[in-house]
């Protein structure tokens, strides 16, 4: 896959070369020349007291690939506006290496990164507000459609995770190991056809078909 780096520089940080060694790095300034005619994924670095309008025009040159942001100064608020952008992953632009290798495959399997804590977050409150909104008896309908499709544990795994819980947490609940709870995450994504935790908990609470 194809990798873009935007910056104001050329001065590539060590764990962006180690992640991405084939990544072209193009100064911002020289962007209305370029032209992003591959598919892969461009990372879009925010640096610290940038404004957020340099983002915005760094994705409206970028519209047709997936993007991630890159921030010094990560925060929720920051990655909610990059999201509504249409971006497809925020995190530390001082993220390990192994961290970005893992953000581009799952933004280039068309999933989302947003980080452990806001995503958690998210799961857990469209959890409770599709929750609040379902029937008891669209509960039972929707409940039989993906349950049937699931081993009994991964079904106890993907409820708790779909509630918000982390890994950890599952780990602890369950008695079992954090790389059990993967293993069974894995699973359940796999027979269920979906990408990441945010649907796991729209399928599980009828909102995703």
């Amino acid at each position: 896959m194809k990798h873009w780096i935007i910056d104001v520089d050329k001065n590539a940080l060590p764990t962006w070369l180690e992640a991405m060694p084939g990544a072209a790095l193009l100064v911002r300034n020289g962007l209305p020349s370029i032209s992003l005619d591959e598919p892969g994924i461009v990372w879009c670095r925010l640096r610290a007291g940038e404004d957020f309008a340099v983002l915005a025009r760094d994705m409206a040159h970028a519209a047709s690939h997936q993007v991630v942001i890159l921030c010094d100064d990560l925060n929720e608020e920051l990655v909610m506006q990059a999201l509504s952008l249409g971006a497809a992953g925020c995190c530390n632009t001082h993220a390990a290496p192994e961290v970005l290798r893992q953000i581009a495959l799952v933004v280039g399997n068309g999933g989302l990164w947003i980080g452990q804590s806001l995503l958690q977050r998210l799961v857990g409150t469209t959890s409770r507000l599709l929750g609040q909104r379902a029937s008891v008896e669209e509960k039972a309908a929707e409940g039989s459609a993906w349950v049937a499709l699931l081993s009994e544990r991964e079904v106890q795994v993907a409820r708790l995770v779909a509630g918000g819980a982390s890994n950890k947490e599952v780990a602890n609940q369950l008695a079992i190991t954090e790389r059990t709870v993967k293993a069974h995450l894995t699973a359940a994504f796999e027979k269920l056809g979906i990408r990441d935790r945010l649907q796991l908990s729209l399928r599980i609470n009828g909102r995703l078909p």
